[in-house]
């Protein structure tokens, strides 16, 4: 190597090593594929207030979805590497790798893993005037009465559309799915009985339970939510090995320089080891969930590996 080759290299590296001390200086947009006010959202908020905080420029929290995440997840993959657009995710991406293979992008090619943020069960609420108070009822009426009853959930692919198609195909049982273009959305029309029942993240429909504006007749972990102990969880009450989540997390276009990941990493990671923010989530019904870039980068890869065998086992389809 000459000494111009070498001088240019020092030159890159200083440029890097500048480029990621100066990092951000300029506003940083979030683009959350999901409609406002469900779980993603409400978390890509709270995220990016405590990064503006951190690192002292706004974090600005852009929605854009439809199409089960890949219109906003596309537009992002589509942005420029520099760490000024980055994509809140869920494992809704995790399973469109399988359930949508005519993507305009593959998640593992276009995207660098940031950091993981959270995750939390799912409950499986029922409105009141169903008459169905139980897990056990549900899968009475459904076996009873084929294809009768429905389900909402926030889009195809979604963690709520995919723990009701694995509900389904445990539980042996025929029930119509309803999409929605977000959780709200769905979430409204169960409570008004527009729609029978829907899988929720416990962050989001605790309060609903609690006031009595619709019926949880299961959780989806493998122990009970400690915000609604009361519930059976779906593998106590009749659907033995049933366990779903929705986790979130941060991505950034591929290309993104590695000094910028590991100080966004940094930073996700010690905003979601604080204590207050531990306690917080935690009453909600949300856990932490922190990894270095390379251990994240296989959590996707196991999780894309994992719904992949689901969906085909299952012969899951969109509708």
């Amino acid at each position: 190597m000459n000494i111009k080759h070498l001088c240019l290299l020092i030159g890159l590296g200083w440029s890097l090593c500048a480029g990621a001390q100066n990092y951000p200086n300029h506003p940083v947009k979030i683009v959350v594929p999901f409609a406002a006010g469900g779980p993603a959202d409400n978390y890509a908020r709270f995220l990016a207030q405590r990064l503006q905080d951190s690192l002292g420029q706004s974090f600005v929290v852009d929605n854009k979805p439809g199409a089960g995440s890949v219109i906003g997840t596309d537009l992002t993959a589509k942005s420029a590497p520099d760490g000024y657009t980055l994509l809140l995710m869920s494992n809704t991406q995790t399973v469109n790798e399988t359930l949508i293979p005519n993507k305009p992008y593959a998640l593992m090619r276009d995207f660098v893993g940031v950091a993981p943020i959270n995750y939390s069960d799912l409950v499986l609420v029922v409105n009141p005037s169903k008459g169905m108070n139980s897990l056990a009822d549900v899968i009475r009426t459904a076996k009873a009465q084929p294809g009768k009853l429905n389900y909402a959930s926030s889009g195809p692919g979604t963690p709520y559309h995919m723990a009701g198609e694995l509900f389904k195909s445990m539980a042996q049982i025929d029930m119509v799915h309803v999409p929605y273009k977000g959780s709200s959305g769905a979430r409204t029309d169960v409570i008004s009985g527009q729609v029978d029942m829907m899988f929720d993240a416990v962050t989001t429909m605790t309060e609903q339970v609690k006031a009595g504006k619709v019926k949880a007749v299961g959780s989806s972990g493998k122990t009970r939510s400690d915000v609604l102990p009361e519930v059976p969880t779906l593998n106590e009450a009749g659907v033995p090995g049933y366990e779903a989540t929705i986790w979130l997390g941060l991505m950034a276009p591929k290309g993104t320089p590695k000094a910028v990941v590991d100080k966004l990493n940094e930073a996700v990671s010690k905003i979601a080891s604080q204590g207050d923010v531990r306690q917080l989530w935690a009453k909600q019904g949300a856990a932490p969930l922190v990894m270095n870039p390379a251990v994240f980068e296989k959590y996707l890869q196991d999780d894309i590996a994992k719904w992949a065998g689901v969906i085909k086992s299952a012969n899951i389809k969109l509708d």
